[in-house]
């Protein structure tokens, strides 16, 4: 690899197929998180309603995580590199790594969570002993923190057994819940109790995939031009995407059941369905915990002698947030990410696309912190969560991505050059 001063600049020679990176985002896609938000969506909408919400959500994704690889794809950089115009070099150091670390120590303990109550409804189904949610969450919390700091080589090896068996466990889900005993006539004619709004609906399911679009340049740059980043990006995402939340849906509906795990078991699959779904978990997170740890790390400075301790931290804080009921607040983390995450890429978008016209000649990796991109993530920010949580207004994170990039755009043609950076360098 050529390196640059701020990350590295992928060569030709690494350019890659679209159809291996689409995998990328399939691989993605299938996961625990996904089914969550399926379920939870079950409980304020039609299945209408959700495969609407599911093809507008993904697709508010595909356009920014389409903008942003493509950007990866013409420098051939990371996203916390490209985002340096935008943001600065230390404004985006900082702030992605902040943004990325909050995120994986809260699906940390929403993870952990899950595993702790599949695991417990697994000993209770073959043993008749019931042990606490909490308490099993600790224990496999604890497991996959020493996984991610001593093992993590070896986790590969899991996965083996992990993705075959999940997919397993989801092809017989979707069997038992559409085919069997009347169920797709169930879920057709099935309407909530108290239904949701559409535009609530869509945020949640951008929040599930609202960290991968804006760093899609990350992989992105390894493709070998922007065509193959549009065909990589919306085929790897929405077809998976659509699925996992539409199994995750149909399966809740069903069973009326919104846990996952209390879903298998009544679904007829409470040990080999549990245990996949462990499985699933523990590798999921413990590269929650690794990609943690290397955001914290570089949020504070470290260098990688002090990697074994930031993960530990990682861990250890996601494992008490899944003890202490994280997963009754879910729905509360997913409006965060909704509000946070995609102003950041409004205001990456509008600094490469509309101030530098979409020219790769035009990109620099800007010193310091550029004051515009970080007045507008704010005010982007703020924006989105006003506007999805207390005065309800359109979608939340299209609002956030608009006023980022309009106030971006504003501010850098508004304010001189000198203004808008500061003294600070790395």
């Amino acid at each position: 690899m050529s390196e640059n001063k701020s990350g590295f600049k992928i060569a030709e020679s690494e350019r890659q197929s679209w159809i291996s990176l689409a995998a990328v985002w399939t691989g993605s896609m299938i996961c625990v998180p996904c089914l969550m938000i399926g379920g939870v969506l079950s409980l304020g909408y039609s299945m209408a309603d959700i495969i609407l919400c599911t093809i507008i959500g993904y697709g508010i994704i595909c356009l920014y995580m389409c903008l942003m690889g493509i950007q990866g794809c013409d420098t051939g950089l990371p996203t916390v590199s490209m985002a340096s115009d935008a943001l600065g070099s230390v404004g985006s150091r900082y702030l992605i790594s902040l943004i990325l670390a909050v995120s994986c120590i809260g699906w940390f303990g929403i993870q952990a969570s899950v595993c702790g109550s599949s695991f417990s409804n697994m000993i209770a189904g073959m043993t008749g002993v019931v042990v606490p949610d909490a308490v099993c969450g600790i224990f496999w919390g604890v497991i996959m923190v020493l996984t991610a700091m001593y093992g993590y080589n070896a986790l590969k090896y899991l996965n083996y057994i992990a993705v075959p068996a999940l997919i397993l466990v989801l092809g017989y889900a979707l069997y038992a819940a559409v085919f069997r005993d009347n169920g797709l006539s169930q879920i057709s004619s099935y309407r909530p109790e108290q239904p949701g709004s559409i535009v609530s609906g869509i945020s949640l399911v951008v929040a599930t995939f609202a960290v991968g679009g804006v760093i899609s340049g990350d992989y992105s740059r390894y493709a070998k031009n922007r065509a193959d980043v549009v065909k990589s990006n919306v085929l790897g995402v929405l077809p998976s995407g659509f699925l996992m939340l539409f199994i995750g849906s149909a399966c809740s509906i069903v069973t009326g059941q919104y846990d996952i795990s209390s879903i298998l078991t009544s679904l007829g699959l409470p040990a080999f369905g549990l245990v996949a779904l462990v499985l699933a978990t523990w590798t999921t997170n413990v590269t929650n915990a690794y990609s943690g740890s290397l955001a914290m790390s570089n949020l504070l400075g470290f260098d990688e002698s002090k990697f074994k301790i930031t993960t530990g931290v990682v861990g250890l804080i996601g494992t008490i947030l899944g003890a202490a009921g994280i997963m009754n607040s879910f729905t509360s983390f997913l409006s965060i990410l909704t509000s946070f995450i995609p102003p950041l890429a409004g205001v990456v978008i509008a600094s490469y696309w509309i101030v530098g016209k979409g020219k790769p000649e035009n990109f620099r990796e800007r010193p310091g912190v550029n004051v515009a991109g970080i007045i507008s993530f704010v005010i982007g920010a703020g924006t989105a969560f006003l506007t999805g949580n207390v005065i309800p207004f359109f979608v939340s994170p299209v609002n956030g991505i608009v006023i980022s990039m309009v106030l971006y755009v504003a501010l850098s043609k508004l304010a001189p050059e000198a203004a808008m950076e500061s003294n600070i360098r790395k």
